[in-house]
């Protein structure tokens, strides 16, 4: 059974936070502003926060809860659990993960938004990846201790975990895990309406004077179209299409560890 929860709001550390807001205001449309010395980039459904640091980290995701009432319910069961709740509070309670990030979890309305850039698609935050020498130690705790919910997972020749796609409502992943070398940020995705605004995006990237990363291409596990830039970090920043929701019950996908389970159209980005 998913929480019920959906991703709200990133917050990264940056090498370099006003270069990193500037590219991400030419190329995702969000206004920025600043609280302290962090560069808050906001557009409608979608927040990334930029905080100075060793870039490419993610420093804190932010799931939302539609009310009080499924705030609190999860909450019990994490402290059923056993699970270590940090700055807890009558609208919010956090977590660290094995990896030292912080998960919030949180109700209430979303915060303001200034509007996109004029002429863009409407694409609202839906998930986000990070990478972890570890993939099976991180997945066992975000299912068996948070409740998030594994819709596919990818395994190589030997049987290990290379790749895990988990999911807190009823779209395909919230979040994504990869094996990789080392710990760091992967990526996070704005869902776009369907095939055309997907395209409408592609074509702002290029006039903007991005050129993409990877894609356009389509995703075996989610089945969703998508492309990715990548920032001056190493960060990926995707947009995606139609991503594939979940029936209730649906059955673990079991995926093949090769480029075309991660690109069902061409070339992949392969973390390991």
């Amino acid at each position: 059974m998913e929480i019920g929860a959906h991703l709200a709001r990133l917050e990264l550390t940056a090498s370099d936070p006003a270069a990193l807001a500037g590219f991400y205001a030419r190329t995702f449309g969000f206004a920025v502003s600043h609280q302290g010395d962090a560069h808050v980039c906001r557009a409608p459904e979608r927040e990334l926060v930029l905080r100075p640091g060793k870039g490419g980290q993610l420093h804190l995701a932010c799931f939302r809860f539609d009310s009080a009432a499924a705030l609190h319910a999860h909450r019990a069961q994490l402290q059923a659990r056993g699970v270590a709740l940090q700055e807890v509070g009558e609208s919010a309670h956090t977590v660290l993960d094995p990896e030292g990030r912080r998960i919030r979890f949180e109700h209430g309305p979303a915060a303001p938004a200034a509007s996109t850039a004029d002429g863009l698609p409407s694409a609202r935050l839906q998930h986000f990846a990070v990478r972890t020498p570890d993939p099976a130690a991180l997945l066992a705790f975000y299912t068996e201790q948070l409740g998030f919910v594994l819709s596919d997972r990818v395994r190589d020749e030997a049987g290990a975990i290379t790749a895990a796609f988990l999911r807190t409502d009823a779209e395909h992943h919230a979040m994504a895990i990869f094996r990789a070398p080392l710990a760091r940020f992967d990526h996070f995705s704005c869902e776009a309406q369907d095939w055309a605004a997907l395209r409408d995006w592609a074509d702002h990237m290029a006039d903007a004077g991005f050129p993409l990363a990877w894609g356009v291409g389509r995703h075996g596990p989610g089945n969703d179209t998508f492309f990715m830039l990548k920032d001056m970090d190493g960060n990926m920043a995707e947009i995606s299409a139609e991503l594939e929701v979940c029936e209730p019950g649906r059955a673990v996908g079991e995926w093949p560890h090769q480029p075309s389970t991660l690109n069902r159209w061409g070339v992949a980005i392969m973390r390991s």
